[in-house]
Order: structure tokens, then sequence, then C-alpha cells
């Protein structure tokens, strides 16, 4: 709604789901975008401060949040860095952000895991989401014109001060 994020908001938001992430917490807030990233972390492939989320990648032109497990990471890892890409830790995270820097929205195509992620793309000002084919991994999304959410539960959104719910027979 053009009005800046509210970090104790976006906070509470997450924080309702730290069920889902109990080993680690993370925010981004581009104000001049009007855009904020809440991760709750649960810390399975690269359990190190390396895979800290929300991760950036390229200068700082990426934000990923990332809920889920690529299978298939060694192999994209190692083929992007065929490409000349290189990496700082060994999170499957920071392949998909190498990913999409490579191939766009068609990084998703080579994918093979479980994902339901977001891409912020502080430069052309592009948010890309991202689930896998079958659901596996939840995506949950409000819209209402004025303002847009999304999370892993319904839940999340009670936290947030203009949602308001309703029934919808």
């Amino acid at each position: 709604d053009g009005q800046p994020v509210a970090l104790g908001m976006l906070e509470c938001f997450t924080d309702s789901l730290a069920h889902r992430g109990p080993d680690g917490n993370g925010f981004y807030i581009d104000s001049e975008a009007k855009l904020g990233f809440g991760h709750r972390r649960l810390a399975i492939i690269d359990t190190s401060d390396g895979g800290h989320q929300p991760m950036s990648f390229g200068d700082g032109r990426y934000w990923i949040t990332y809920n889920g497990e690529m299978y298939n990471f060694l192999e994209l890892k190692a083929e992007l860095e065929h490409f000349g890409y290189h990496f700082i830790s060994d999170s499957d995270t920071e392949v998909i952000l190498a990913a999409y820097h490579h191939w766009g929205e068609d990084c998703q195509l080579r994918l093979n895991g479980m994902w339901a992620f977001a891409i912020w793309d502080r430069d052309e000002r592009k948010l890309f989401i991202s689930r896998d084919r079958f659901g596996v991994k939840p995506l949950i999304y409000y819209f209402d014109e004025r303002h847009f959410a999304f999370a892993s539960e319904m839940k999340a959104f009670l936290a947030l001060d203009w949602f308001e719910p309703d029934f919808d027979p």
C-alpha cells in the first residue's frame, strides 16, 4: 500500500511460524520498494551461518527466502561453476540464487526437489515466487490490490495489522 514495512509486524508474522524453523530467523527490508522478507530456518543441508536467510546474491541485487530441499543442487552447483560462478557456502539456497541469475525464471525447470521460494530482484523491482510441481512445500498468498503477503501457513496472516479474515462460503 506504499507504506514502509514495519519490522515489528514482519517479526510477528515470521515468529508465528517458529515451529517450522526453530534453528534461526532473519529479515530483509527493501525500504525503497516497501518490501520485506522474513525467514524461519530449519538447517538441514548447510547448518553453518553460510545458509542464513534471507540470503543475497549478486552484490545484494537478488534476495531469497526459501523453504525446501533441492536434491540435485550439487549437480547444478557443478554446472554453474562451469559457467564461472563461485560459491561461498554449501547451501542449496545459494545455488538456487545463482541458477536464477543464470537462467531466470526457467531455473525452476532445472530444480529437482521440494520447494517454495521467493526471489526479489532489487534492480528490476521484480518478485518471483515458485513452488515445487507437486506442492509438497506449502505456499499460501494473500492479495487485496493494496497488500501482498505470502507464507507457508495461513495463520501467519493473522499477525498482519491490515489483514481482516472473513468467511467465504
